[in-house]
């Protein structure tokens, strides 16, 4: 199986404790998904739920309009105001494995995201990752960046 990996990075003016609330909270992932993946938490969760180690949360997503799928993913590890992890059990791709890194830096936190995923279907995966998956994500991603921003604000350019 081939696997891709995918980085993305984005420094916020807000405190750590401030962000670990807001991306520990998995009803939290739909504000910051493009509305038109028609993205749903389907899991019995509270709104103030944390993400705990062994968590099963479950989705329905329609990353191809008019093609929705049920999603399944495990948090497998918490280290909190730190990082998690979460890994895919049942859904699109082959292999799932997501990180959500959370730093402290002057004036703000700095998150880093470390996607590794590998798709089914051999030779075909491969050509759907190149036409599609990859873009797919660069633009969920961008998205995010972005809502983020909208939500906490632009963390500020330091000048050289």
């Amino acid at each position: 199986m081939k696997s891709y990996h995918l980085n993305f990075s984005q420094q916020l003016p807000i405190s750590l404790a401030e962000a670990w609330n807001f991306f520990s909270s998995p009803l939290n992932l739909a504000k910051i998904t493009p509305e038109d993946m028609a993205f749903e938490v389907t899991s019995d969760l509270k709104q103030l739920e944390k993400m705990y180690p062994g968590m099963i949360i479950t989705y329905k997503v329609s990353p191809i309009t008019g093609i929705k799928l049920n999603w399944m993913t495990e948090i497998t590890q918490v280290k909190p105001q730190e990082y998690f992890i979460d890994e895919q059990r049942f859904g699109p791709y082959q292999f799932w494995h997501h990180q959500h890194h959370f730093k402290a830096i002057e004036g703000g936190v700095e998150m880093s995201d470390i996607l590794t995923y590998g798709l089914p279907m051999g030779i075909f995966g491969k050509i759907a990752n190149s036409l599609y998956v990859a873009n797919k994500l660069q633009q969920i991603f961008s998205y995010r960046r972005k809502k983020v921003i909208e939500l906490f604000g632009d963390y500020p350019a330091t000048g050289t």
